[in-house]
Parts: structure tokens; sequence; C-alpha cells
């Protein structure tokens, strides 16, 4: 490494925030920037660790380890503090179609198997990896590229999303005519719908992206649904040469419990999906919180986001109920480097609430057992009780009531944030295609060949609800084999 003892010299510092009480005032995305020397003195902290687990991704305990897309992290980290940021963008966009997407959304595995992490804390991968991008698009290095032979072979990708952007990118690479079906208005699927503006600037950095795409000569066909009155499957297997599934896990987890037909009960994603249509179309409905008492069942980011989304609004108050208990604020002695640290965090929806209300939204250890409504049939308040997990018989853990904790919570807007079962189904038994015990799509890691010759299916709608970057990586490599499917072999990586 170019400062061999930089990790000893340097503390780990990350860009400061736009402040949580101004930035409520609009959609802009938050984060700021570092200087440059302060992002070089970052990129020395990269340690020379000889066997660095930052850029193999795996699954450990259940759980994401390194970079799933396997970045060259300690190269371009070294190329950062030299100053030579163009490498430093070939090297990342060798493995990386879209490292503005993951340098903004991804929870950073990398970062939670960096060796440095193991004692101090980890070098700052994720910004180093977003600044290296927003440098090359400033600097006019990211342009289209076109493939120097067409194969003549036409590949329809279903979903727009994260695994069906990547596979489009591969393929087209790879000399084949690429066509993307989306059913919403524009591409991007969860990253352009799922993922609130401020998270991800739709304008600015998806569609920055999309247009390049479409100079690269893939086409974009929205607004349209496969298998239905606007595509019939026989026309996708008549007019193309394979078929890329990339639909992702869009059918919500479900919370059936006394009074869930109340008006005023919504799944987050259509929560968080009406909200961006709305941003980027002015007088287009969408669910609004402002002046409501918000109850948001479920963690994660989409609990987040929808925080975030209730907060900006103008709410009157928002509520987040957790199952899981509190996590601890340092690794347990049985989450040991370099799994994902289970360790409390505070993400940007959490901090924004405070600043507002003067106290984390979050209520852990808690559940919903009861909506409770008015005589218009809407909700007004929310019954939970205190869990505590156990054993039952078969050695499973699940959560019990604790009899005494009960409370009755106000809510004139529920918003469930639970997770997803899997795909909608509707699609792969018209094209006959196998699920497995769950529901997705059935095709082996690494191959992501469907029972139907021709067919395949990668990211969420193969593995279930997951991260992007998991997506991403699926993406590529469906069109790795979807090549090989097509050409006898491949190239692609």
């Amino acid at each position: 490494m170019g400062k061999p003892t930089g990790f000893m010299e340097y503390l780990r510092e990350l860009p400061s925030d736009r402040e949580p009480l101004e930035r409520l005032k609009d959609w802009d995305e938050f984060h700021l920037h570092l200087p440059e020397e302060k992002l070089r003195t970052q990129g020395a902290r990269c340690m020379d660790c000889g066997i660095p687990f930052c850029h193999t991704g795996k699954l450990v305990s259940g759980m994401a380890c390194g970079c799933p897309v396997n970045n060259l992290i300690p190269e371009f980290n070294d190329l950062v503090y030299r100053g030579l940021w163009k490498q430093a963008y070939d090297r990342l966009s060798r493995t990386n179609n879209f490292p503005e997407f993951t340098g903004r959304v991804c929870p950073a595995p990398c970062e939670g198997s960096c060796t440095l992490g193991a004692s101090e804390p980890a070098v700052t991968i994720k910004n180093i990896e977003v600044s290296i991008i927003e440098r090359a698009w400033d600097e006019g290095w990211v342009t289209p590229t076109l493939p120097q032979v067409r194969t003549g072979k036409k590949v329809a990708v279903v979903g727009s999303g994260p695994a069906g952007l990547s596979a489009a990118e591969q393929l087209n690479k790879a000399g084949h005519q690429v066509t993307v079906f989306e059913r919403a208005p524009l591409p991007g699927g969860l990253l352009m719908y799922g993922i609130p503006n401020m998270k991800l600037d739709k304008q600015n950095v998806v569609l920055r992206r999309i247009r390049l795409m479409e100079q690269e000569q893939i086409t974009f066909v929205c607004n349209t649904s496969i298998g239905g009155a606007d595509y019939p499957v026989e026309k996708l297997k008549s007019e193309f040469d394979a078929v890329v599934m990339a639909t992702g896990a869009t059918l919500p987890r479900d919370l059936n419990i006394e009074g869930r037909s109340l008006q005023g009960i919504r799944f987050a994603m259509d929560f968080l999906t009406a909200n961006t249509k709305a941003v980027l179309e002015k007088g287009s409905e969408f669910i609004s919180a402002q002046g409501k008492d918000v109850i948001i069942i479920g963690g994660g980011d989409t609990g987040t986001d929808c925080v975030a989304t209730s907060l900006r609004h103008g709410c009157n108050s928002v509520t987040q109920l957790e199952i899981m208990p509190r996590s601890p604020d340092t690794r347990a002695d049985d989450n040991s480097w370099p799994e994902w640290p289970k360790t409390h965090k505070v993400d940007y929806g959490q901090e924004e609430a405070a600043a507002k209300f003067g106290a984390d939204p979050r209520v852990f250890l808690t559940t919903a057992t009861k909506f409770e409504g008015d005589a218009e049939g809407k909700v007004k308040a929310v019954h939970t009780v205190q869990v505590k997990w156990e054993k039952n018989a078969q050695g499973q853990f699940v959560p019990t009531p604790v009899p005494g904790t009960e409370v009755v919570r106000p809510a004139s807007l529920v918003l469930l944030a639970m997770g997803f079962l899997g795909p909608e189904q509707e699609l792969p038994a018209a094209l006959g295609l196998e699920r497995d015990g769950r529901s997705n799509i059935k095709a082996d890691y690494g191959r992501y060949a469907t029972n139907i010759p021709g067919v395949f299916a990668a990211g969420d709608c193969r593995r279930g609800q997951s991260l992007v970057v998991w997506a991403f990586n699926e993406g590529r490599g469906a069109a790795r084999e979807c090549d090989r499917f097509l050409m006898g072999e491949t190239e692609l990586p």
C-alpha cells in the first residue's frame, strides 16, 4: 500500500450529513461529501492486510460477508490515496456496473468484514466507492460502451430493478440486443420507486444511468406487464431467444389480526412508491401522513424509509414497532469478525425523528395484537404487547407475549413494513416455471437456469428478499449463463 502505516495514523472519518431538521424540508439527498484530501487520507487507512476479506462476497451465519460483486477494494483504496482517480474508476467499473447505487444504498458488508474492523473502526469503503464514481461522472469518464459486434440474439429482461439492470448491462456488452420490460412508468424498479429520493436521487442519479444505458442501445419498455393483455407470454417466447426473469420479491407479508380491514392500514411499499411518484410528478396522488399519528410495524430499511417519509409529510407523531430486541452497542461474543456486525445503529430516519420529536421512534420487543377503529371504519389505535423470545417444543425461538405489558397507541395511519414473502406468482405460473418451497422461482445459484430452457432467474425472485448488492451479483451471473446458453461459451465474468 502507498501508506503502510496509515491505519495507525488516521481516524475513520465520514462526511457530515445535512442537519436533520433542515433536510426534513425537502426530498433532496442528505449526504454531503468529503474534500479530496480527506478522501485520500481515508484511502490510506486501508491496510496491507495480506488476505483481505472485504472483496470476496459470501454468506457467513446466514448474512453477507464481504462484497457480493467482488469489488477490488484494496486496489481502489490505494489508488485514491495516491490521487489516481481515473485508475480507481477503472478498477471499480470492472466489477460493479452501478457503483453510484451501491455507494448510496448498500449496507456495506465489505466494511463489516474489513480486516482493520477486527480491532478498529473499518475503512470507509462505501464512501470512497461513491466518491470515485461521482468523480468519474464529473470528469466525463463514464461514457456509453457499445459492443464491437452484435450477435443477432435478442434477450428479454423482465423487471428493471437491480438484478434486471445489471443483467441487461452485461448482456448488452456481450453483443446481444436487450429489451427490458417494466410495468411501472419509469425504469429502475426498487431503485426508482422503493427507495426514497433523499437516499437515492431519481433524476440526477438513477435516470442519469438509465439514459446512458439507452445510449448503449438497451431498450426499455415501460408501462408494460408481461403475461397480461399488454404483452402475452406467447409473444415473449416467440420474439426473444432468451429471457431473464428479474421481477423481484414484491409480495408483502401481511399482519392478519383483528381490525386488519380498517381504512388507513397500508403496506409500506405502496406508501413509498406512491410518494416517489408524487415527488417525480407533481400533483400525483399519494398516501399522506400529514397531521397523522403514524405507526410503522417492522424495522429494517423499509421501516426507516417510512419514518423519514412520514416526517417530511408533517406527521403528528411516528412510532416504529420492532419485534426483535435492541442490538448491543458492540459485537456480542457470538458475533465475531468477519461476520456482519449485529450492533445497534441509528439510521437517518431515526435520527430525524429524534431531532423532531426528541426520541428514537423505535419500540423494541413489541408487537401489534389488534387494530381498533372508529365509527367510520378508520383505524384509530393499535393495541400492542411486549414479547420475549423463548424456545418452543421444536427448539425454535418464538415471540411470547408478556402479560401486563399491553398498551393502546393512537394511530391514524399504520404502515406494514414486515418484509416480503416472494415474487408475485401469476407470471411464473404462466411461463410454467417451477417454484421452490418459499414460492421463489427455482434456479440454482451460479447457474440461474430455470426448468424452461432459455429462461433464467436472478435477484429476489430467485433468492427471496435480500440486499441490492446481491441482486447486482445475481444479475451479472444470470447474464453470464444466458450468454453461455446463446453462444455455447462466454467471456462474461
